[in-house]
């Protein structure tokens, strides 16, 4: 099996002066290059996810950032993109469903309403926000009478959950799975 050596930099670093360059396909052949020089390393796997992922290609980022999680369960990178691919995958596709009535199929809305549990129940009661502000404030009243009672003293910016008016710069950071990731 080859080791990380100066064949496997040199193609990992001429598949990165590719994407400065613009060349997106010629780096993707690239980090394909150095991923066959260097089959245990992330490195090509995290760049074609995050390549593929920014051309919106979400079946071949998903498949790349399940290579690089079998290499690394860990990477936060790889599963921020994973994670993203399939939402917005899910999101077509209900889309197409709802252009074609099927979401009137009993068997569909009931897989839809799953979904929305579950993304609800991960990332919060706003999540699937109508955008309607009064709709929002009532939403937001509603689930603060449901909220655990609050403890004596209120708590500080460093232990403060987020909540539905987080900043736009937050925010950011659930729509590009890189951001806040420093890579």
């Amino acid at each position: 099996m080859p080791t990380k050596g100066t064949g496997y930099a040199a193609v990992l670093g001429a598949a990165e002066a590719e994407v400065s360059a613009g060349r997106v396909e010629s780096a993707l052949v690239g980090f394909n290059e150095a991923a066959k020089a260097d089959p245990t390393s992330k490195e090509p796997w995290v760049r074609t996810a995050q390549l593929q992922f920014d051309a919106g290609n979400y079946g071949r980022a998903i498949v790349a950032a399940e290579e690089v999680l079998q290499r690394d369960p860990t990477d936060m990178v790889a599963d921020s993109v994973l994670t993203v691919s399939g939402l917005r995958i899910a999101s077509q596709a209900l889309q197409r469903l709802q252009g074609n009535g099927a979401l009137a199929s009993h068997t569909a809305r009931t897989e839809a309403e799953r979904l929305a549990a579950t993304m609800r129940a991960t990332m919060g009661e706003d999540i699937l926000d109508s955008g309607d502000a009064g709709d929002r404030k009532t939403r937001a009243t509603a689930s603060r009478r449901r909220a655990v009672p609050r403890p004596a003293t209120a708590p500080t910016a460093a232990t403060k959950a987020p909540t539905a008016e987080t900043p736009a710069p937050q925010r950011r950071a659930i729509a590009n799975p890189f951001g806040g990731m420093g890579n």
